[in-house]
């Protein structure tokens, strides 16, 4: 039987995304690796992994030119989904939710412990959250697509390419594997 990370793994990449699984010393090869140039970010949700981890630059609180002339836009979800490989992404600057969708390229980060199985438990971990403030967040299933006018295109309403790092904060972790691991 497949673990719950083993299952949202799989479903973020029946959805055409990849995943890349690092450590947090080895974020900032994932990242370097995932990210093409000119990239946009909003500050992660995590206290150990920053997005001045990466050794490409990120231009964090960016302008409406910088936003439009990204090639990648990086952010943090506070909950990954694993029967849909879906990710959570809280919107918590007006960055975050501009920079997951107005590139071609979206890479995420979550860590596995935030990772959890149905979209019903992904409910009950954020009822807390919206009870207390005033919040709103997004719930993004790999790249944007559309069949409207019969053949299916990737990147109409939002990026054509997602890119989910997982963070495995165990100790038997040792390596980033990355295009559909």
């Amino acid at each position: 039987m497949a673990t719950r990370l083993e299952s949202f793994e799989t479903a973020v990449r029946e959805t055409t995304a990849s995943t890349i699984r690092a450590t947090p010393e080895t974020v900032e090869e994932a990242l370097s690796d995932a990210i093409a140039e000119p990239a946009v970010g909003a500050p992660l949700p995590f206290d150990d992994v920053a997005i001045d981890d990466a050794s490409v630059p990120i231009t964090v609180d960016p302008t409406r030119e910088e936003l439009l002339a990204a090639e990648t836009g990086v952010t943090g979800a506070v909950l990954g989904i694993a029967s849909y490989g879906s990710v959570v992404l809280r919107s918590t600057t007006d960055v975050d939710e501009l920079a997951a969708l107005f590139p071609d390229r979206h890479v995420v980060l979550v860590r596995e412990r935030d990772v959890v199985d149905d979209m019903a438990t992904a409910f009950d971990e954020l009822a807390p959250i919206f009870e207390e403030e005033a919040a709103d967040a997004i719930i993004a299933t790999g790249p944007s697509a559309t069949a409207d006018m019969g053949a299916l295109v990737y990147g109409a309403h939002g990026p054509r390419e997602v890119h989910v790092i997982v963070i495995d904060e165990s100790e038997s972790s040792a390596s980033t594997s990355g295009g559909g691991r």
